[in-house]
């Protein structure tokens, strides 16, 4: 995006072409929210990352285009770079029912006929790899405790040990606590079957007299205005409230770690007790450490689940078997208040109107005149802002030269490593390097907000560079088991500290680093700052079994080298323990193979062929220059000089 604002083009390797036929079709009672959580785990074990998938089959052409939004939303979970369902009579229906003009409606469907595009000009498509999926064998899902391709049946939550006996006390809150349900994430709130679904499951829910339990904070956050409009015209936004899931906001909210504070008892409490305390959200991820600190493990899981667990309170509940209240001696289970299908589609019917999608989106396009008064083109900096403050770009080391020698690493890391633990979003702690930092800048801690909030201000995005409290950087060994934190060895002299006292050090140093990793490395958000971060901290190289598309893509935009073993290479095999410096040697060209030189403390020398993953000429063309910024300042400046 940075680099098509600036006025250049945008390059990419033709990806691999996947097609995934559906077949069957969902069960009764099976949310689109299940099925998707369901395709994340199978295309995640597929190795569909950088992957274009298109989506076809009888399965397929039965889903709303409601439906396969949401498994298209979902696709940087399963890392395809893109998730495409043919055109046909569902995209058709769709752009009726969301207000667009007859017009432009018949333009689309006589344009996808006319060039090929329809559903009916596509059969027979040969692609370079074929997947199958049967719809059919979907059951309701959820997925945790934090990966969003770590599915779960809910109906084996108590085989894996996840639901399970627990200890009610009166006045105290259970093990296993759900202390955030939440409906969230424009995958699932965009799609009106599951917000509807969610609706009449509180209303039956609210008929029998069952209550959100007191320690859940509950909240609804939809992807779009619409929503509400939609829930008002069914009557359900009030069945909603009752149990605590009235609209909050119109934007990510718990999905990216923005739940905003605890009831202070309650924190409390999970504090003194050291409970084991978890999130149920409605979202698309559910990283370590991403949906609130004190949420030690959090689930994914469709939309009237969540209204579920906060009437159950705790995840060591059995949702699908165990009592959620008794109503005149009769025992009320999921399956007594689970809509039907048939009642949900009906509701969808009669509530979801073109006018309403009219009445939030025509306001929303409309051009109008800027009669205010001029704004200077250049921004006044403010020097003691933390939230938007001057950046470092082109200054100091990040405008030198990256020599790629006697690098030391700032942490050796395993498979899975997400955006959330190179960056994360969430809110900032007192007792973290970012919260010490605002509190010394004056900030109350009632004003400290998310990560998010303030990626403007570098000083304080810094400090979010391996800040997740749930990383395991394997450098740090107590007791022969790697420690959990955001913590670091300093070498040559081998000492522990928090990973921000470290790169201080570092920085102080001039040291250059090198971070060494496992597969599937940068899953997770395109967050700009998990980029950003390791590049200020010295950073000129990753090494990794692998690399997600979006991550390694945001690499290059900073001028950070990725690096990827040779399959069957990896840091076990090597036997790195950190203490080693390293060298890249090679002329850098799209997908070269180069020389990674390890130097051992003993003296020993290894030298390990890595693939350059600068995958094309301009991204080459990126690195060299020392990123995005840096390539457009020479190409402004070369284009100056020219003209003049």
């Amino acid at each position: 995006a940075e680099s098509v604002m600036l006025g250049r083009a945008s390059w990419m390797r033709l990806p691999e072409s996947v097609g995934v036929e559906l077949t069957g079709k969902l069960q009764p009672g099976i949310t689109a929210t299940d099925m998707v959580l369901a395709l994340t785990e199978y295309l995640r074990k597929q190795k569909v990352v950088g992957a274009w998938l298109e989506f076809f089959g009888e399965g397929a052409a039965a889903l709303t285009l409601g439906d396969r939004a949401t498994i298209s939303n979902m696709a940087p979970e399963y890392g395809a770079t893109a998730a495409m369902f043919y055109i046909d009579q569902q995209t058709i229906d769709y752009l009726k029912l969301t207000g667009r003009e007859d017009q432009q409606v018949q333009l689309v469907e006589q344009y996808a006929k006319l060039t090929g595009l329809w559903a009916d000009s596509l059969k027979g498509a040969q692609y370079e790899r074929g997947l199958t999926f049967d719809l059919s064998s979907v059951v309701r899902n959820m997925a945790g405790p934090s990966n969003p391709h770590a599915r779960v049946a809910v109906s084996d939550l108590a085989a894996k040990g996840i639901s399970g006996q627990w200890d009610d006390v009166p006045g105290q809150m259970p093990d296993g606590a759900v202390i955030i349900a939440a409906i969230t994430s424009c995958t699932n709130t965009s799609n009106p079957r599951n917000v509807i679904a969610a609706g009449l499951l509180a209303r039956n829910a609210n008929k029998l007299g069952l209550t959100r339990k007191p320690w859940v904070k509950s909240s609804l956050a939809p992807g779009s205005k619409t929503v509400a409009l939609y829930l008002d015209e069914a009557g359900l936004t009030t069945e909603l409230e009752q149990l605590g899931f009235g609209v909050v906001a119109f934007a990510c909210t718990t999905c990216n770690g923005m739940s905003g504070a605890l009831d202070p008892l309650i924190q409390q409490e999970i504090i003194d007790r050291d409970l084991y305390a978890t999130a149920v959200l409605s979202g698309n991820r559910n990283f370590d450490g991403r949906i609130h600190p004190y949420a030690k493990q959090a689930f994914l899981a469709s939309p009237p689940l969540v209204v579920a667990y906060a009437i159950a309170g705790t995840i060591r509940f059995d949702i699908e078997k165990d009592v959620l209240g008794v109503v005149d001696g009769r025992e009320i289970r999921l399956k007594d208040i689970w809509p039907s299908d048939e009642e949900i589609d009906a509701v969808v019917k009669s509530s979801v109107k073109p006018e309403q999608f009219r009445q939030v989106y025509i306001p929303m396009f409309a051009v109008h005149e800027d009669t205010g008064p001029k704004v200077a083109p250049l921004y006044d900096w403010r020097e003691m802002s933390t939230y938007i403050r001057r950046p470092p770009y082109w200054e100091g080391a990040l405008a030198g030269a990256r020599p790629l020698k006697g690098m030391r690493p700032l942490a050796v890391l395993p498979d899975n490593i997400t955006t959330d633990h190179l960056s994360p979003s969430n809110a900032i702690m007192l007792d973290s390097a970012a919260g010490e930092y605002l509190a010394k800048m004056g900030l109350p801690e009632e004003d400290f907000n998310s990560y998010a909030t303030h990626r403007g201000d570098h000083l304080t995005a810094q400090r979010a560079t391996f800040a997740n409290p749930k990383l395991f950087n394997e450098m740090v060994v107590e007791n022969g088991k790697v420690k959990q934190g955001s913590l670091a060895r300093v070498e040559p002299e081998g000492q522990v500290m928090r990973m921000w006292e470290a790169i201080e050090t570092y920085m102080q140093r001039k040291q250059p680093l090198i971070i060494i990793a496992g597969a599937d490395y940068g899953q997770g958000s395109s967050r700009d700052w998990a980029a950003k971060g390791v590049r200020l901290a010295g950073v000129e190289a990753i090494a990794a079994e692998g690399f997600e598309r979006i991550h390694r893509t945001n690499l290059v935009g900073m001028g950070v080298l990725p690096l990827e073993f040779k399959p069957g290479t990896n840091r076990h095999t090597l036997a790195i323990d950190g203490s080693e410096t390293y060298d890249v040697i090679g002329e850098r060209k799209p997908r070269a193979d180069l020389t990674l030189v390890i130097n051992r403390k003993n003296g020993e020398r290894v030298e390990v062929p890595m693939t350059c993953r600068l995958d094309t000429a301009e991204e080459v063309s990126i690195y060299e220059a020392g990123g995005v910024l840096q390539r457009f300042a020479q190409d402004f400046l070369e284009g100056s000089a020219v003209a003049v």
